[in-house]
């Protein structure tokens, strides 16, 4: 991952940034500090770690019918029947403090992606899903591009 961000280089760095936010597997967690640490404009790096990471929500919030049905399947071919951990995690999360409190801390326990899916699961409407993500994901988009640039600028330091 990093070694793909080195090798291209202008507005090349900042597209395979955004394809990483995009991806399921990977946040803002992720994709901020990376795009800070190879020292590309935080501003634009928030930005875009922000724009990848809602597109999913997004995407997840507007096709969550389709995409429900494919895992279903998948878990029934696979023979999974509990849930699991981090599914476990988020349903306590959710019955103790609801959507917004499943939004605020999902992008550091579960992911934002499987969030908006679980929170989709429980019952939540989708533009609520849709609106709670995107205040959490600017929220720790936020905190995490400026801890980035602090916490670059004071290793450089050292």
């Amino acid at each position: 991952m990093m070694e793909l961000l080195q090798q291209t280089d202008g507005i090349w760095q900042y597209v395979v940034l955004f394809l990483l936010a995009a991806a399921p597997i990977l946040d803002v967690f992720i994709v901020v500090p990376l795009g800070v640490g190879l020292g590309l404009n935080p501003i634009a790096v928030g930005i875009i770690g922000f724009a990848g990471n809602f597109l999913m929500v997004l995407i997840l919030g507007l096709f969550f019918r389709q995409f429900s049905r494919w895992r279903e399947k998948r878990r029934q071919k696979k023979g999974i029947t509990e849930p699991t951990k981090r599914e476990t995690r988020a349903r306590r999360i959710w019955e103790r403090y609801g959507l917004p409190g499943l939004a605020i801390v999902a992008p550091g326990i579960v992911g934002t992606d499987l969030a908006a899916i679980l929170a989709l699961t429980f019952g939540s409407s989708r533009v609520r899903v849709i609106v709670w993500m995107a205040i959490s994901l600017a929220i720790w988009t936020i905190a995490l591009t400026i801890g980035s640039v602090y916490g670059f600028d004071y290793m450089k330091a050292i």
